[in-house]
């Protein structure tokens, strides 16, 4: 029996049930999407492509390098660097970076040419992007700046004319189907939580989840706990796996938003599930679904496995 089938019967069954309006023949509970909205996600998908490409996007990513302690290092396209960087990208030493009281402090070498939003700088205490922007130091054709992972640091370096940006593949989806906008019951923890988050460097990290959302498929109910960030003014941010995970779909999972809840509800659309940056990179640091948000069913929707991965995790 075809998911069409088993929907349509299930709406039956249901006598129209909560929820379920206009749109029940193709699915219960999911409701009609406003006028535009195909054209809406297609143009979503398309401005995502375009970012993934762009000169300081994810397939930009050319290190990941780690300050552990108060061991300097030294970045540049000398075989002797301690982070060595694609031939022709920047000076053989660039210079040294180096962790100070959960700041980095850059020294340039003795010629090298090196700004800070447009000011040349020789030595700066760079802050990271805990701190909102980052400071970003520019040498030849490479971005340097700091992430900061739960109180450890590593420098972040992109180049645009990295391999995987050259060699981009391009993105494959599923069809935009109104099946897979789900309207979604918000359910919030009494007060929100600290989660427990795998990441893709082998850490764990800790991330804040105001509560849950609870949704049908089918008739089966199931929830994602989902997290809040930048104050929960962005919405909500989902990380999930599903069966579809490791076939079809990026093997670790994929990342949803949602709008902030309103009375109680959002909408819960996974033809915008799209994979997570080390889908593309190796130097990415990804947080993965936490195992409360595995799905046992397909979710055949949003994005596809990238096809050009020889540069992913």
């Amino acid at each position: 029996m075809t998911l069409r089938t088993r929907t349509a019967l299930a709406c039956v069954a249901l006598g129209v049930a909560l929820l379920a309006g206009p749109g029940c023949s193709k699915a219960p509970g999911r409701g009609e999407p406003p006028p535009g909205w195909s054209e809406q996600i297609a143009a979503w998908r398309a401005e995502r492509e375009a970012a993934l490409q762009a000169e300081n996007g994810w397939l930009t990513l050319v290190a990941l390098a780690w300050l552990d302690g108060d061991q300097p290092l030294t970045v540049g396209t000398s075989a002797s660097a301690d982070v060595r960087l694609p031939e022709g990208s920047a000076p053989e030493i660039v210079g040294t970076f180096r962790a100070v009281g959960g700041r980095v402090e850059f020294v340039a070498a003795p010629g090298v040419e090196a700004t800070i939003g447009g000011q040349p700088v020789t030595r700066a205490v760079l802050h990271t992007d805990a701190d909102g922007e980052p400071d970003v130091v520019r040498v030849g054709r490479v971005s340097i700046y700091v992430i900061d992972r739960d109180g450890r640091l590593a420098l972040r370096i992109k180049d645009p004319e990295a391999p995987a940006r050259r060699e981009f593949a391009g993105l494959e989806w599923y069809p935009i189907d109104p099946r897979w906008r789900v309207p979604a019951r918000w359910e919030p923890f009494d007060e929100p939580r600290a989660v427990t988050i795998p990441t893709a460097v082998g850490t764990e990290s800790s991330m804040t989840a105001p509560g849950r959302v609870v949704f049908e498929i089918d008739g089966r109910e199931f929830s994602l706990v989902a997290f809040s960030e930048h104050g929960g003014e962005d919405g909500l941010f989902i990380i999930f796996r599903d069966a579809t995970s490791g076939t079809t779909t990026y093997g670790a999972g994929r990342y949803l938003r949602a709008d902030p809840p309103e009375d109680g509800r959002t909408v819960l659309d996974f033809n915008r599930a799209y994979n997570p940056p080390c889908a593309y990179t190796a130097f990415a640091t990804c947080p993965y679904p936490p195992p409360e948000n595995r799905l046992p069913i397909p979710i055949e929707a949003g994005e596809k496995a990238y096809r050009g991965g020889a540069h992913a995790r």
